[in-house]
Parts: C-alpha cells; structure tokens; sequence
C-alpha cells in the first residue's frame, strides 16, 4: 500500500532528516516519553529521533522500522557511534504489517510517514495494534499547501507546486496535517486529540542548511528523477527551483514556515 517513496535517500534528504529532535519534531510527545517505556518509531529514517528516544526512555527498549534498507543501515550506524549504549535497534519492516504481537509497545510513534502511503488510516490501525492498551499512539505530519516564506520568489511558488504534484503521483498526500482528524476517527481511535506546531528557518546558519539542502535536492534526489520522469518539470525548471532555494537562503531577512499537525491517542479495543 505504500508506493515509492517522493525524496528518496539521496545524502541531502538524509541530512534534513538528522536535524530532527524531540525539540524540535516530536515536543508534543514530551508528556508521555517517560523512563521505562518501551517505544516503536515507525518510518525511522537515519534514526536521530529514535535514538533520542532511546536515551531518554532507558532502559526500555526501542525500536525503529523503516521499508528502506538504505536508511535502517543509516539509522543502525549512527546508534553504534551516537549512543552505543542504549537498547535500540533498527529492522526493516511494512508499516502495514509490523512483525510485533498485539499492544507490544507502550509508546508507537510515526513522524511525517502517513503523508508518504497510500492508505493512511490503515497504517494508523497497524500502528493502534501493537500499542499497549493503555499506551499512545503519536503521529505529526506537514501540511504543505501552508507552507510561507519572504522573499516571495516566483521559483519557491514552482517548486511548492511541483512538490505537491509530484508527491501525490508517488506517495500520498503532501497536505497530511489538515487530514489527521478525520484520519483519526476512520481509524477509531479513541480519545485523540489534536495540536499543531511549526518548523520555522530564519537565522543564518538555519538559512544556509535548508536552503542549501533543498538546492541539492531539486537537482539531484529521488525528486528530480520523480519531476522529470513523470514528466511534470523539465530540467531548466528545476534549475529555477534550485536557484530559488539559494537566493532565499542568501536573503539577510529571509523566513520560512512549515505548519504541521500533532496527534495523540489511545488504541482502541481490538
């Protein structure tokens, strides 16, 4: 149910997804990240938040899962070397049939992967199985038709239009935060409840990371060969796209926001 995935592994996409915290990505779950709690992190990536994780719920046990060998094998490197004392561990594994029995886990967590399936609301319900009855289930997920940014520049517009474009026609839907309730209640999850935070770009150093990432990523990831294998940029559009990011980047008052939603909730009865 999930089709390929709309960035790829590409080192500028893995290196977007390292920046990732608890701080910054997964606050919301704070409450409940309590020591002794076991976790599933479901859709992983390179790993930075599952290991976070890991430290600050020993000495439970974590697990991560990603459908991308390329990034368990990352997600397991940098366990070894970051935090090689921690009780986390990385498998390969379909997040529509997680090789775990019924309520394994007090915490199963999922950040920005229900916007990359095809079928959302079933993958909730795998996730809402092998959480522990008196658990959480916690997913964040973007919206990017809220995405903002200053300058206004003609090739962020195109890119925010290609993306969209090109995500629906490999993944799923790139707007998921403004899905999430509704998803929540097909799935029958009970009690959720529902927040909503923002990743903000504006300092500098922020400015020259993401800028220069996505500056990369329009010409060289699994985004690029998706826009152009797809047919839906040619390549001169892409340079524009990439052009874009770095002028952004460079703008002494440049800003950017990325609005995403927050759920947490119970599993539900089986």
């Amino acid at each position: 149910m999930s089709r390929e995935y709309t960035h790829g592994h590409h080192e500028s996409v893995l290196a977007t997804h390292r920046w990732r915290t608890i701080a910054n990505s997964a606050h919301y779950l704070e409450p409940h990240l309590a020591a002794g709690r076991t976790l599933l992190d479901v859709g992983s990536g390179p790993g930075t938040i599952t290991v976070e994780f890991a430290e600050r719920l020993a000495p439970a046990s974590v697990v991560g899962v990603d459908a991308a060998p390329a990034a368990v094998a990352a997600a397991t490197a940098f366990a070894a070397e970051a935090s090689p004392n921690t009780d986390v561990r990385f498998l390969e594994a379909d997040a529509f049939a997680l090789p775990f029995d019924d309520g394994s886990f007090d915490i199963v967590h999922t950040h920005q992967t229900l916007q990359h399936v095809t079928d959302p609301v079933a993958m909730l319900r795998e996730m809402a199985r092998v959480t522990a009855a008196d658990g959480v289930l916690a997913a964040r997920e973007v919206d990017y038709a809220a995405t903002t940014w200053f300058p206004k520049l003609d090739g962020l517009a195109l890119w925010l239009d290609l993306y969209r474009r090109v995500h629906r026609a490999t993944s799923g839907e790139p707007d998921a935060a403004r899905h999430l309730r509704a998803w929540a209640f097909e799935a029958n999850l009970v009690e959720p409840r529902f927040s909503a935070s923002v990743w903000l770009f504006t300092e500098p150093a922020d400015r020259e990371w993401w800028g220069g990432a996505w500056a990369r990523r329009a010409l060289e990831s699994d985004f690029a060969r998706h826009a152009l294998d797809g047919g839906h940029a040619s390549r001169d559009e892409l340079q524009t796209i990439s052009d874009a990011w770095a002028q952004w980047a460079e703008h002494d008052h440049g800003w950017l926001t990325m609005t995403h939603g927050e759920l947490l909730a119970s599993p539900g009865p089986r």
